[in-house]
């Protein structure tokens, strides 16, 4: 589930969720709710809200993962304070290679390493290339400042922003982008604490070379030319999300009538 305002502000929603399969939970999307604070919108709790608070103790005890991309850096802190159970960032990348606020910053990346988590890097390229961040922010710039001189008229607003665009290329994200931030939150958080989180839905653009889920091959690749082993690619790929959803799993608070669970299989996630 992406976006805690699924839930309507109940706990009882959430635990329908819960049973009905989600099994984590975004706690904001692009928009502050009305109990956590996005990382790309005017914060109101400073972090979360005592009900956000709530939710969190709530998936803890559930068993459902708390999901921290998209939030402000203070809600990250907030959700890492309180939980009991290693989170995760499903699509993000590490703040310190590009700096955008969807990014997470290398303190973080600790917090998150001693709790045991995972951050799953993005291939979003305004969030993998600071150029690319850069002229994002200067279209937007420019796209408030025609709305402003020309309010009423969409049509001369599309005209003027086509006519930037043209004189301002946007640049282009590349592999070596995506390969630069993975080895970032390893060199910071371990080995254990990184993993894949494409995102390839609802993008305009992808970076060179990773235009389809065909690129993840080329990605593990250039890892191993890179020095990584075939260990490290099995963590990456996804034994590190694996290990995250079971330590959350095993950490519930027992329940009548539940499913079996990831918890509760082999290593392989094969059934017994």
């Amino acid at each position: 589930m992406e976006g805690g305002y699924s839930i309507d502000d109940s706990l009882g929603l959430l635990r329908e969720f819960y049973d009905s399969g989600a099994r984590y939970m975004t706690l904001t999307h692009s928009k502050t709710t009305t109990w956590a604070d996005s990382g790309t919108d005017a914060p109101r709790w400073g972090g979360l809200s005592p009900f956000g608070e709530q939710v969190v103790k709530e998936m803890n005890r559930l068993g459902m993962m708390v999901d921290l991309s998209h939030v402000s850096e203070e809600t990250m802190q907030d959700a890492l304070r309180i939980s009991t159970a290693p989170v995760i960032f499903s699509h993000s990348s590490a703040r310190a290679v590009t700096d955008h606020a969807r990014n997470v910053p290398d303190r973080i990346l600790l917090q998150m390493k001693d709790n045991g988590g995972v951050v799953m890097v993005t291939f979003v390229p305004g969030f993998i290339n600071e150029e690319v961040r850069a002229w994002g922010a200067a279209r937007a710039a420019e796209d408030a400042r025609l709305k402003s001189l020309n309010p009423g008229s969409p049509d001369a607003v599309r005209t003027a922003m086509a006519a930037w665009v043209a004189a301002h290329p946007a640049p282009r994200a590349t592999l070596d982008d995506v390969v630069a931030h993975i080895q970032h939150v390893r060199d910071v958080a371990g080995i254990d604490h990184v993993g894949l989180g494409g995102d390839f839905d609802g993008v305009d653009s992808l970076p060179v070379g990773v235009e389809s889920v065909d690129a993840y091959p080329r990605i593990l690749a250039a890892l191993m030319n890179h020095g990584w082993t075939d260990a490290d690619i099995r963590k990456l790929a996804g034994e590190n999300l694996l290990r995250a959803f079971r330590a959350v799993e095993a950490s519930a608070s027992p329940r009548r009538g539940d499913r079996p669970s990831l918890a509760t299989l082999p290593d392989d996630g094969a059934p017994e």
